[in-house]
C-alpha cells in the first residue's frame, strides 16, 4: 500500500509539475533544483491548492519539515525572523533596546528585557540539554528530523527567493537558522504562560541593598491578599488566547460518526497566527491543519479517521515558592537548614547605537527569582525572604511529539495515548472526535503537581489565600517536605500524571469554551481534580453558558452533520443580549424625560436607544442594527454595577447554565452605562442603529471588510475582540479572534467531510495573492472546502506545484 502510494503521488505530481501553470518565481527554482540536483540534500514535492494551501509530500520527516520550513518561510518569513530575532536576544541590537517588544513569544515589555532573558535561556544550554535527553523525555528522532528539515527548508527559502514583504525586505536581521532556532522557538511556546509571562521581573530581580532589605511581602491580612487574587485572575484569565471546541458523539449525527468543531481565538498579527498545510509522507502520515507559526507538526487538525482542537484551560501552569534567606547573605537561601547558593546567569545584551547592557538573573533550585506577580502586586526580596517561579515547561520540548502522535492517530483512544505518552500540552485541553464515532475531552496538560492536600501542608500564610482562590500556590520553599514529588506515571517528576487529568470519553457532546473541565457536558459534570486544574461549581462565563446551552440543543435534536457545525460557528448569538436586552430597553423606556445622567454628570438624551435596543435582533451580524450599542453598553455595565448586584436571580451550582438571569434593572449604575454608552457612540459620530460591520472590520487591499462575531464577555461563540479608539472615531481593525476554523466529520469514503477557514488568511505579506482571500471568505461568513484525498487535490483548477531542493 506505500509504495502504491508513493507511485501514485510521484507519478501524478511528474505530470502536473510538467503542465501546470508554474509562477515564474516557482519555475525558476524548480529549473535550478532539476539543473543543479542535491547530492542527498533534502526534497519535497509542494501542491498548492485554493487559498495558497500547500499539500506536502516527502519520503521522510526531515524532508517533511523541509518543505515546511520552504512553505511557511514563503508566506511568512517577516513574521518568523522577526520571532527568531527574540530567541537570539537580538531585538535590542537590531531594533533599539526600549522599544516594546511584542507579545508574540514573551509578555515582556522592552526589546531589552525580551533579550536578557531569551540570551540567558540560550546560554544556559537549556536547549541543548533537553535536545539530548532521550524521548519521551526529549523529542523523538522523528520530531528531531523535522526540525533539521524545517530549518534546512527555511535557509533554502532565503537562498532561492528575494523577499517582497516590505516588513524585511533587505533587513539584516533575517538570517539563516538551526534546529536550535526551531526548538527554541518550540520551548519559548511551551513556556509563554509560565515563565514568559514574568520576563520582566525576572531580568529586574536583584538582592536587596539597604531600606529594600526590610521591606515585606503582602500577607493574608493586609489588603494585598486580594490585590494578589485579581492579579492572578488577569494574568492567567489573559484574553491573549482562547478558543471554542466541540466534539459530538455518534449517537447524535446524521450517520453515527463523530463531528468536531474548533474555533481558536488568536491575534491576527505576529508570530502566534496558524498556518495551514497538509502533510503527508505516504503510508506512514497525512493530516491537514494549521500549525503555530515556526513549528514543524499540525498543531489542530484531522485526517482520515480523527480530528482535533485545543482550547486554553483554566490549568494554572506554574507556582511559587517563598524562599528564607540566610540573614547574611540574600543570595543565600535555606532548605532544611541546609543552605544553598542561588546560581547567577550574567547576560549581556548588544544595543543598537549603544553600549552593551550587561544584567545578572538568580536562579534556585525551584526556578527564577521573581519580585512581582504584577505591577500592581510586588513580592519584594528583602533580607529574609524572596520569591521563586516555578514552571515545568520551561523544561518542555515535548510538545511537537504530542501533535505528531495526534496526526497518526487513528481514533480519540490514540490521541489519548499520545498525551499519555508524550505529555507535552503546555497550556490546552483536547477535545477530539473520530470516524468510529467516539469523543473526546480532556485537561491533559503539563502542570506542577500541586495536590490541595500539598498546599493545604505547604502554603505559606499569603498562599492560603491566593490557591483556594485562584489556583496559584505559593509554598514554603525552605521545607524539603514541600518538594513536589511526582506521580509514577509522570514523564518527568514534578508534574501531574495522565491517571490525575481531567478526562469525559463518549458523551453526547464535550464542549468547551475556556472554563473549567466541570462543565464539559451540563449532563456529565466532571469533578475529583485538585484546584490548579480549576474549580467545580462555581459561575460559568457567558460563553461557556452560550456554547453549553448551544450544543446542548444540537444534541438532543439529533441528526447533526458537517452543516450543522457551520451554521453554529456563524450564528453570532449575544447570550448576554437574550438575557437582558429586552430589559434594558424596558428600563431605558421608563426613563423619565427619555434621559439618562452619564458619569460626567450630565443629562443624555437617550429615548432613541430605548427603540434600537428592543428592535436588534440579538446577533453580532455584520448587518446587524443595535449590536455596537449593546457591545458598548455591556462594557460599560460590567464596571459600573458589580458582579454580584447585576443580576436578580443569583448563580446556583444546581442550574450552573441557567444561572444567574433576570438583570437587575435597579441597579444605579445601569442608566449611567446607557448614557455613557449613547454619549460616546455620537461623540464618534456612529448612529446608534448603525449595522456592526461598518464599524467592525479589517482593511485589506484599501478596502474594509466587514467582520462578523462579537466579544466573548458578550458569550459571543464567534470571538472577535476589536479595540475601542475614541479619538479615532470608534473601533480600530481588529486584532484578535477567531483563526483557524474547522469543521470536520467523515462518511463513507476515505475523505474527511472538512471545511476549513483561516480568517486572517494565509499569509501576512500585503503582495502576496492569499493576503486576503480568506479573509474576504470570513467577512462573507463563507467556508473553504478541504482537499485532503489525491483525486481533490489533483483537480483542483488552482493546481501549482514545486518540487523544492536543498542545495549543498
Amino acid at each position: 500500500m506505500r509504495s502504491r502510494l508513493r507511485r501514485l503521488v510521484l507519478g501524478a505530481t511528474a505530470l502536473f509539475t510538467a503542465a501546470s501553470a508554474l509562477p515564474a518565481a516557482a519555475a525558476t527554482t524548480q529549473q535550478r533544483a532539476e539543473q543543479h540536483p542535491s547530492r542527498d540534500g533534502m526534497s519535497a514535492v509542494i501542491r498548492y491548492t485554493e487559498y495558497g494551501i500547500p499539500h506536502i509530500v516527502a519520503k521522510d520527516h526531515a524532508d517533511l519539515g523541509f518543505g515546511t520550513g520552504w512553505a511557511q518561510a514563503a508566506d511568512e518569513v517577516c513574521t518568523l525572523a522577526d520571532g527568531f530575532v527574540t530567541l537570539r536576544g537580538e531585538r535590542s541590537r537590531y531594533f533599539g533596546a526600549d522599544a516594546p517588544a511584542g507579545g508574540d513569544l514573551s509578555a515582556a515589555r522592552t526589546n531589552l528585557a525580551s533579550d536578557l532573558y531569551f540570551r540567558g535561556v540560550r546560554e544556559s544550554r537549556t536547549i541543548q540539554k533537553l535536545l539530548a535527553e532521550r524521548a519521551p523525555v526529549g523529542p523523538s528522532r522523528e520530531v528531531r528530523d523535522m526540525m533539521r528539515g524545517w530549518a534546512a527548508g527555511y535557509n533554502a527559502r532565503l537562498k532561492q527567493q528575494k523577499i517582497t514583504d516590505p516588513a524585511c525586505a533587505g533587513a539584516s536581521w533575517v538570517r539563516p537558522v538551526t534546529e536550535l532556532d526551531v526548538a527554541a522557538r518550540g520551548l519559548a511556546i511551551a513556556s509563554i504562560s509560565g515563565e514568559g509571562r514574568f520576563v520582566d521581573t525576572i531580568t529586574a530581580a536583584q538582592p536587596p541593598t539597604g531600606a529594600t532589605a526590610a521591606s515585606r511581602a503582602p500577607s493574608a491580612r493586609t489588603p494585598g491578599a486580594k490585590a494578589v487574587v485579581k492579579a492572578a485572575d488577569e494574568l492567567w484569565g489573559d484574553p491573549g488566547m482562547g478558543s471554542n471546541a466541540v466534539a459530538f458523539h455518534g449517537d447524535t449525527t446524521a450517520n453515527g460518526r463523530g463531528l468536531l468543531l474548533g474555533n481558536p481565538h488568536y491575534p491576527w498579527d505576529g508570530g502566534r497566527r496558524f498556518w495551514q498545510s497538509q502533510q503527508t509522507i505516504p503510508g506512514e502520515l497525512n493530516v491537514s491543519g494549521g500549525s503555530l507559526l515556526g513549528t514543524p507538526a499540525i498543531s489542530v487538525g484531522f485526517n482520515a479517521h480523527v480530528a482535533w482542537s485545543h482550547t486554553v484551560s483554566t490549568g494554572i501552569p506554574a507556582n511559587f515558592h517563598r524562599l528564607t534567606l540566610d540573614p547574611a547573605d540574600p543570595t543565600v537561601y535555606r532548605v532544611d537548614g541546609r543552605p544553598e547558593r542561588m546560581k547567577k546567569r550574567t547576560v549581556t545584551v548588544a544595543v543598537k547605537d549603544g553600549t552593551p547592557v550587561t544584567r545578572t538573573q538568580w536562579w534556585t533550585r525551584y526556578g527564577p527569582v521573581v519580585t512581582s506577580l504584577s505591577p500592581q502586586v510586588p513580592l519584594p526580596w528583602t533580607g529574609e525572604t524572596a520569591y521563586a517561579l516555578h514552571d515545568p515547561n520551561a523544561a518542555n520540548l515535548r510538545f511537537p511529539d504530542t501533535s505528531l502522535g495526534f496526526s497518526k492517530a487513528r481514533s480519540t483512544a490514540d490521541v489519548l495515548a499520545s498525551l499519555d505518552r508524550h505529555q507535552g500540552l503546555p497550556w490546552v485541553n483536547t477535545i477530539a472526535a473520530d470516524r468510529a464515532g467516539h469523543s473526546l475531552y480532556t485537561q491533559s496538560q503539563v502542570l506542577p503537581r500541586i495536590t490541595d492536600e500539598l498546599a493545604g501542608r505547604c502554603s505559606t500564610e499569603l498562599g492560603r489565600t491566593t490557591y483556594p482562590a485562584s489556583g496559584i500556590a505559593i509554598l514554603d520553599g525552605s521545607r524539603g517536605d514541600c518538594a513536589l514529588g511526582s506521580d509514577p506515571d509522570a514523564v518527568v517528576p514534578g508534574i501531574f500524571g495522565p491517571g490525575r487529568m481531567p478526562t469525559l470519553k463518549d458523551a453526547p457532546y464535550a464542549e468547551n469554551s475556556n472554563g473549567t473541565a466541570w462543565m464539559t457536558n451540563a449532563d456529565r459534570p466532571l469533578t475529583g481534580y485538585e484546584r490548579i486544574f480549576g474549580t467545580v461549581g462555581t459561575q460559568l462565563g457567558l460563553r461557556t453558558r452560550g456554547a453549553i446551552e448551544d450544543v446542548a440543543a444540537m444534541a438532543d435534536r439529533g441528526g447533526l452533520t458537517v452543516r450543522d457545525l457551520q451554521q453554529q460557528q456563524f450564528a453570532n448569538r449575544v447570550p448576554a443580549g437574550d438575557l437582558a436586552a429586552g430589559d434594558v430597553a424596558r428600563a431605558c423606556a421608563a426613563l423619565p424625560g427619555g434621559t439618562a445622567t452619564g458619569g460626567d454628570g450630565k443629562a443624555v438624551d437617550v429615548s432613541e436607544a430605548c427603540g434600537v435596543l428592543k428592535a436588534w435582533d440579538r446577533t453580532m451580524d455584520t448587518g446587524s442594527r443595535g449590536a455596537l450599542l449593546f457591545d458598548r453598553f455591556w462594557r460599560r455595565l460590567e464596571q459600573a454595577v458589580p458582579a454580584d448586584r447585576l443580576w436578580k436571580v443569583p448563580f446556583s451550582a444546581a442550574d450552573p447554565v441557567r444561572t444567574p438571569n433576570t438583570l437587575n434593572t435597579d441597579a444605579p449604575g445601569l442608566p449611567t452605562a446607557l448614557a455613557d454608552a449613547v454619549a460616546e457612540l455620537r461623540a464618534a459620530g456612529i448612529a446608534l442603529d448603525a449595522p456592526l460591520g461598518a464599524h467592525q472590520f479589517v482593511v485589506r487591499d484599501g478596502k474594509r471588510l466587514p467582520v462578523p462575531g462579537g466579544a466573548g464577555r458578550l458569550g459571543v461563540w464567534n470571538v472577535i475582540e476589536p479595540s475601542w479608539d475614541a479619538a479615532a472615531g470608534g473601533y480600530t481593525e481588529v486584532p484578535f479572534g477567531s483563526s483557524h476554523l474547522q469543521a470536520v466529520g467523515w462518511d463513507g469514503s476515505h475523505c474527511p467531510v472538512a471545511r476549513t477557514l483561516l480568517t486572517y488568511s494565509q499569509s501576512s505579506n500585503p503582495n502576496s495573492p492569499h493576503f486576503a482571500d480568506q479573509t474576504r471568505l470570513f467577512s462573507g461568513e463563507k467556508w473553504v472546502t478541504s482537499r485532503f484525498c489525491e483525486k481533490d487535490i489533483l483537480s483542483s483548477p488552482k493546481l501549482k506545484v514545486v518540487r523544492v531542493h536543498e542545495r549543498r
